[in-house]
């Protein structure tokens, strides 16, 4: 039950991030607001876990596990923030749904993870959600679109890294590993797109590094309680917020389809959510 609630709770948190950044990239260059997620990211984790988590710093066992995964999360933050400073946050987040289905074939190989008919009917239905949402055809395809495609694709196996990471280390260790190498990787490629930031730019950019902390320490945690093919199906929430965001703060006003879209995501991951449970209270 835990694995699910830190779950869902982290994906909700996230499209906040995406909005500020949407919002950033409008004045500042899309690469910068990607250098002030990791660097503040950063500069938050660091302190806490010294604070808290003291006796939980220690060196990764799994080196290259943590370099593919924190590649694959810069590759996929690169990917997504592109995308939605051209596109709307609704259909670059649509698009990016491709990694729970991603996530489930994934899991069978690299996880060993069994995954039956009702892990596959839920996570196939919340994609053809997705897909009534963005009506293919009806959405122009372009290098953003395809960005936020790529986005999702490595955010799965992002995911996938996260959950073999939870076997040899700790959360607090991989989210400080995860920012270390993508502040690193960024801070290469941003001097060339450097234009000034000003007061109000840097507390949103710390604010929005504050919110992804958060929301990939809750799905650090989850995967550590939760295997990966049955936590996917609740990143279809993520798309709710992602609605609420655009609508209140882009005028993205949602659609009927939209709406006939999210019924059938919130019905994926609570036949997944209710069927486990049924399944532990039985056994």
């Amino acid at each position: 039950m835990l694995a699910y609630i830190l779950n869902l709770f982290g994906w909700l948190l996230l499209p906040f991030m995406d909005g500020i950044a949407k919002y950033l990239s409008t004045d500042l260059h899309f690469l910068q607001v990607v250098w002030g997620r990791y660097f503040f990211m950063l500069f938050i984790s660091i302190p806490l876990a010294f604070i808290f988590f003291r006796k939980d710093l220690k060196f990764p066992k799994s080196l290259s596990i943590q370099l593919s995964r924190s590649f694959f999360l810069f590759l996929s933050t690169i990917f997504f923030f592109y995308s939605i400073s051209i596109i709307s946050l609704p259909e670059a987040l649509a698009l990016a749904f491709v990694s729970p289905i991603i996530v489930t074939i994934l899991s069978i190989f690299y996880l060993k993870e069994k995954v039956g008919i009702h892990r596959w009917t839920a996570v196939i239905l919340g994609f053809i959600g997705v897909l009534i949402i963005i009506r293919p055809g009806f959405i122009d395809f372009n290098f953003a679109s395809i960005s936020a495609l790529a986005a999702g694709i490595s955010y799965a196996f992002y995911i996938i890294y996260t959950r073999k990471l939870s076997f040899t280390d700790s959360a607090v260790v991989t989210l400080i590993f995860t920012g270390s190498i993508g502040c690193l990787l960024i801070s290469f490629i941003v001097p060339f797109f450097w234009t000034n930031i000003n007061l109000n730019q840097i507390l949103l950019l710390l604010l929005l590094a504050f919110i992804g902390t958060v929301g990939h320490f809750l799905i650090i945690l989850s995967l550590k309680l939760g295997e990966a093919s049955k936590l996917a199906p609740l990143a279809y929430f993520e798309i709710t917020t992602n609605i609420l965001v655009g609508y209140v703060f882009f005028n993205d006003l949602p659609s009927l389809w939209i709406y006939l879209g999210l019924f059938l995501i919130i019905i994926s991951g609570l036949y997944i959510f209710i069927r486990e449970n049924l399944k532990k209270t039985n056994s």
